[in-house]
């Protein structure tokens, strides 16, 4: 055989060798322990999270999950004597934010602040640069922050359908940031005057924060302000989280008040002072109106006043209750203290016969009377009635056997009307006037004092003086407040006023029907103050004012002052004007028809009758 021939491309190739795989179990070992190590790091973290730090990461959870509101408490109504409504409170909201969520760890922008103020300001009415202060606080961790408060739900409807807009933009299109989700809003309520300025002297007003401003507002702020409750509910997104569920505390409404005023004689009282003051071109005006019998203050009017819904528009000198806070001399409406005086210490009658010069030497000064006049010959009821100065010094000169001792006499009397006192009202700014004691009274104060000059009251201390005759000789603590009604709707009557006997109810009779000479004697000061079928007691003063600004007298304090009926009073008007530029200033001619005014409309409104008997008329003077 022969030998196989030898193939081109030299040698046979040998088959290749088999793959030969490495051995899995290093790396399985290797991926094993990776993965151990990651688990035991979660477990360690998990531990960590769950376990160790569980408390503090629950705390900063519930922060930034659950938001607090202050649930405001209504405000308690104020009404008058029928229960007509005065001051109440409407639904309104305080627009509040939490600034941490207008950074840019939350909105992942910048100027989440200035877009957010961009569209609040408008609805707001503030000024952007404002609100931006406020959503980026100096404190970085401030969680909160009122924008505005006591906005009215048609504000916070804006706000909230603006912020929804957005909301629901922003879930569809990611360009779109919710710069309004950090926006809240507390429920509040806005205090509310439904008539306007009327009695605005009396109610105050509440300010910014929720507080009284003055008035019974303010006096009894504590009561009306009630307790705040509290909110507290799951958000996120700035919106709440309706199936975590919510915890309340209810707020506690504060308690209604109900006054001694009566809304229509107190709408009386200041339209017949405003239209007054406006005539006489005076700087400003007051008239009370009192209950004799139970010291009740049925009105108490101030002109110039404002308007407690609109406090910018406000003047701030006529914000107060002049009534209570001004204290000036009242003339000569304090010679009934004077008489009085005079008929309790059994110094003289209504027919006491007083010569009256025309002019009277005491101490360091001539005096006068506000006419000249030649020598008269008056009854001690025509002194009142005449409103003589020179009678009244010489009656009361009687009241002891030296000046100093009369004057002891007489200042002990003024007390007992209250002058130089507060009247019991506890109002706030209210002034007790200016009465220094006997001893201290000047050479010319010891004779000017009896005719109502060289001492200081408030308007209200002289109607309490009128109501004081009125009631018999006993004066009662005037009162503004008739008593409150609590959440339990139970009425509280306030405290019985205070009860003082100052004269005998004899002095008391008699100085009322000398007072009626005043009005129905034709030679009284008071006759424009007279009231078809009804019998009329009342007192003119026209005083030297001092002027506020100056300290020296400048102008007059001009009032009238006086019961009805007077042989059966039921009602006291007492009116102050001062310094009227414009006509008279004599107290009989400008507050003479403002005391018939609203005497003649309180009467009706009470329904009290005449009681038809004839009037006293005692003699004015006689024949030397």
């Amino acid at each position: 055989g022969g030998r196989p021939v030898r193939r081109p491309g030299g040698a046979r190739p040998m088959p290749p060798a088999p793959l030969r795989l490495g051995s899995p179990r290093p790396r399985l070992r290797l991926v094993g322990l990776a993965l151990t190590l990651v688990l035991l790091v979660f477990v360690v973290r998990l531990l960590q999270v769950q376990a160790v730090d569980a408390g503090a990461y629950t705390a900063r959870a519930e922060q930034n999950r659950y938001v607090v509101h202050t649930v405001a408490a209504e405000r308690g109504e104020i009404t008058d004597r029928n229960g007509v409504a005065l001051a109440v409170s409407e639904d309104a909201y305080d627009i509040t934010a939490d600034p941490t969520m207008f950074g840019a760890g939350q909105l992942k922008i910048t100027d989440g602040p200035e877009r957010a103020a961009a569209l609040l300001a408008p609805i707001l009415g503030q000024d952007q640069a404002t609100l931006v202060k406020k959503l980026r606080p100096a404190n970085k961790n401030s969680r909160y922050t009122r924008l505005a408060a006591r906005q009215t739900p048609q504000v916070w409807k804006q706000i909230k359908d603006l912020k929804t807009a957005l909301a629901n933009k922003s879930g569809t299109d990611h360009t779109t940031v919710n710069v309004l989700a950090g926006v809240f809003a507390d429920p509040s309520s806005q205090r509310v005057y439904p008539n306007g300025d009327l009695a605005a002297g009396i109610l105050g007003w509440v300010n910014a924060d929720g507080k009284g401003g003055g008035g019974i507002e303010q006096q009894l702020d504590k009561q009306l302000t009630g307790k705040d409750g509290k909110v507290r509910y799951a958000q996120a997104g700035g919106r709440e989280v309706p199936t975590v569920g919510s915890t309340e505390t209810p707020a506690v409404p504060g308690a209604d008040v109900e006054l001694t005023i009566d809304r229509d004689i107190q709408w009386a009282a200041q339209s017949a002072i405003t239209e007054q003051v406006a005539k006489s071109k005076a700087d400003r005006g007051y008239v009370i109106v009192q209950d004799t019998r139970t010291g009740q203050i049925l009105a108490m009017a101030n002109s110039p006043g404002f308007d407690p819904n609109d406090l910018s528009k406000a003047d701030g000198d006529a914000m107060g209750n002049a009534a209570l806070q001004d204290a000036y001399e009242p003339g000569s409406t304090a010679k009934v203290m004077s008489m009085a005086a005079v008929l309790e210490r059994n110094v003289a009658t209504p027919l006491t016969h007083v010569v009256v010069p025309n002019r009277l030497h005491r101490g360091d000064r001539l005096f006068q009377d506000d006419i000249d006049h030649r020598t008269w010959y008056l009854t001690l009821n025509g002194v009142l009635a005449k409103s003589s100065n020179i009678g009244t010094i010489l009656a009361t000169g009687e009241l002891a056997r030296s000046q100093p001792e009369a004057n002891k006499v007489l200042y002990s009397f003024l007390r007992k009307f209250g002058i130089g006192g507060f009247t019991g009202l506890g109002f706030p700014g209210e002034t007790p006037g200016i009465l220094a004691p006997p001893q201290k009274w000047s050479t010319s104060q010891q004779y000017t004092i009896p005719f109502g000059q060289g001492f200081s009251i408030n308007a209200m201390q002289a109607a309490s003086v009128y109501s004081t005759i009125a009631n018999g000789g006993v004066r009662v603590e005037p009162t503004l407040v008739r008593g409150t009604k609590g959440a339990d709707g139970r009425f509280a009557p306030a405290p019985q006023p205070k009860k003082t006997r100052v004269v005998s109810e004899k002095t008391a009779k008699t100085l009322a029907r000398m007072l009626e000479s005043v009005v129905d004697d034709e030679q009284g000061t008071g006759i424009k103050a007279r009231i078809p079928g009804y019998r009329v007691a009342g007192k003119t003063g026209t005083a030297n004012r001092v002027d506020p600004a100056t300290g020296r007298y400048r102008g007059y304090t001009s009032s009238f002052a006086g019961f009805a009926p007077a042989d059966n009073p039921r009602i006291t008007v007492y009116c102050a004007i001062q310094n009227a530029t414009s006509g008279s200033y004599f107290g009989g001619q400008i507050c003479g028809p403002v005391y018939k005014q609203v005497m003649e409309f309180a009467l009706k409104t009470l329904q009290v009758p005449p009681t038809g008997a004839r009037p006293a008329s005692l003699p004015v003077e006689y024949k030397p």
